[in-house]
């Protein structure tokens, strides 16, 4: 998934070869960009839009504002160029923090995703669901998938961890929309417990980005090598020979012994 605040164009992550990818969108208030956004998210092959609904606000984040967070003046977001969107410029707080109050539409509600579904033929999953309630009302709004993520707990302190809600929103969907997990996958066996619970996939980050960082190309290489490695040899230890002897009877959760004494 590429964010729409990547500091690599659509165009330039379609160059380096193939590959699924999703575009990652936020709901501006200039309308205009969304349209122009998603226009070339299509035009790159992009094969979905993943819209973030947690954060019409961003979370307090004290790090970014004891250190004025902005980004470095060589780096840009490269998506951005061209458009009339403003940049992100020093505070005495947060720069980000700022540049998104000031670029985000703060009233977005599920009538926004009516919206996007007019200006694009491509499946709109959405990434920042928690709850049942929430899935069902996105499943009911035209959601073609749900991307089960609290946003690396950034958002709000004490948030849920994402495989703690993760069985609640598969259970909510019922099969009608595929659910993914994100945030929280820094291990093979994670991967292997999220299959279990129903999730259909996995999004990995920070793993995946501190690689980069460190090592390049040849240290994603190198995590993603080991997270299969890993996956791999859980499978092995519970008996899986397919995917699809992953299931929930391989995994015990903190919430088993009240579903087994209430059955629900």
């Amino acid at each position: 998934t590429l964010s729409s605040w990547a500091t690599s164009s659509v165009e330039e992550v379609t160059s380096t070869g193939p590959g699924i990818r999703f575009f990652q969108l936020y709901m501006y208030k200039n309308r205009n960009v969304v349209i122009q956004l998603v226009r070339r998210a299509e035009s790159a092959g992009f094969k979905a839009i993943v819209l973030t609904v947690d954060t019409p606000r961003l979370g307090w984040r004290e790090a970014d504002i004891k250190n004025r967070f902005t980004l470095p003046p060589f780096l840009t977001f490269k998506n951005f160029e061209g458009l009339d969107f403003g940049k992100m410029d020093k505070t005495n707080d947060s720069g980000l923090a700022s540049y998104v109050a000031g670029q985000i539409d703060q009233s977005l509600t599920w009538k926004d995703l009516k919206w996007l579904q007019t200006i694009t033929k491509l499946p709109i999953l959405l990434q920042g669901v928690l709850t049942a309630g929430d899935t069902r009302i996105a499943i009911e709004f035209g959601a073609a998938g749900i991307i089960v993520s609290n946003h690396g707990a950034r958002q709000l302190d004490y948030v849920p961890a994402t495989i703690m809600a993760l069985e609640e929103v598969v259970r909510a969907a019922r099969g009608r929309v595929p659910v993914f997990v994100d945030d929280g996958v820094y291990h093979g066996k994670d991967v292997f417990r999220a299959l279990a619970l129903g999730a259909s996939g996995i999004f990995i980050g920070r793993p995946v980005l501190f690689s980069l960082a460190a090592k390049g190309e040849a240290g994603v290489k190198k995590v993603l090598q080991t997270l299969c490695g890993e996956f791999k040899l859980t499978m092995e230890r519970c008996g899986c020979c397919s995917l699809k002897e992953i299931t929930r009877d391989h995994i015990v959760t903190e919430l088993d012994p009240l579903r087994n004494r209430f059955r629900f």
